[in-house]
């Protein structure tokens, strides 16, 4: 947390701290999605799929390449965390390379990547109706990718309890029951979320991780058009809106609603994203 010192500051201490910072990974080079054709291709689509994820619980899902697929709130003030693999589960959102590349908060026109090797789109960010809320004054933001999901590990770490209705234990039951596999197998495939509707951030003097009330309400969605063919897990919080706690029995919980949507026509343009580029003979 950097809360203590040791050491005395040199004397060029203020010099060193003054130094501008450089992005990482500009991405001014990414593919960029084009929104307009992409959203144009809605009008007329049909939906061919619904799961309704009831509280302190999870489903799973499935989108086919070139479908839309929407997360609503639809009942009171509820976050959950998201998992999305390719069908055969190898590939998977990666998380770190997807907050290293557009930050630590996700909304429209921005892409979820995949792990190595393939390092590729997996789905676009189409729409997004809480993209009005930015940053706070807080620094807090909505759609993170910087929290790993609620656990019963930590839980115990931190509480002593044992407590199984974690997001990441709603998961793993999920996937589990929808892929006919063991619950240690089915855990080794579930991987760091995008909290959906969380809002979250940094503490600016600690830099510890916080969460705060989510600003979503009923009606509230976010939208996904699918790059490649996805199967996904979404667990709705035990923590509900996350204004005080994450693994809870007390939180008031609501269900998400998961809509998959069919265009009536591949959007103009678009063609599913390639592996990387990148030739792995000579070496990694």
């Amino acid at each position: 947390m950097k809360i203590f010192s040791h050491h005395p500051a040199p004397s060029d201490a203020a010099t060193r701290q003054a130094v501008t910072p450089v992005i990482c990974y500009p991405n001014e080079t990414l593919p960029v999605p084009n929104l307009d054709q992409l959203r144009s291709a809605r009008a007329g689509w049909e939906k061919v799929d619904e799961v309704l994820v009831p509280p302190r619980d999870a489903a799973c899902f499935s989108v086919p390449a070139g479908c839309f697929f929407r997360i609503t709130s639809v009942e009171g003030p509820q976050v959950g965390d998201l998992n999305l693999w390719s069908q055969d589960l190898t590939e998977r959102f990666y998380s770190g390379k997807t907050r290293a590349l557009h930050g630590t908060h996700v909304s429209t026109g921005d892409q979820l990547w995949t792990n190595f090797p393939t390092l590729r789109s997996m789905a676009v960010i189409t729409d997004d109706t809480l993209d009005w809320y930015g940053f706070d004054s807080f620094g807090g933001a909505v759609h993170d990718v910087i929290g790993t999901r609620c656990d019963p590990y930590t839980h115990s770490l931190l509480k002593g309890g044992q407590y199984h209705q974690c997001c990441h234990s709603n998961l793993t039951r999920a996937l589990a029951e929808a892929r006919g596999m063991g619950l240690w197998e089915a855990e080794a495939y579930v991987h760091d979320v995008l909290n959906v509707f969380m809002c979250t951030g940094f503490t600016r003097d600690t830099g510890q991780y916080f969460m705060k009330a989510s600003p979503v309400r009923v009606g509230d969605y976010l939208e996904f058009f699918a790059q490649i063919d996805l199967f996904g897990a979404l667990s709705a919080c035990p923590g509900g809106d996350c204004s005080a706690e994450h693994s809870s029995d007390a939180a008031m919980c609501y269900p998400l609603l998961v809509e998959v949507f069919k265009p009536a026509s591949v959007p103009q343009g678009w063609e599913a994203p390639r592996r990387n580029g990148y030739d792995r003979s000579h070496g990694v």
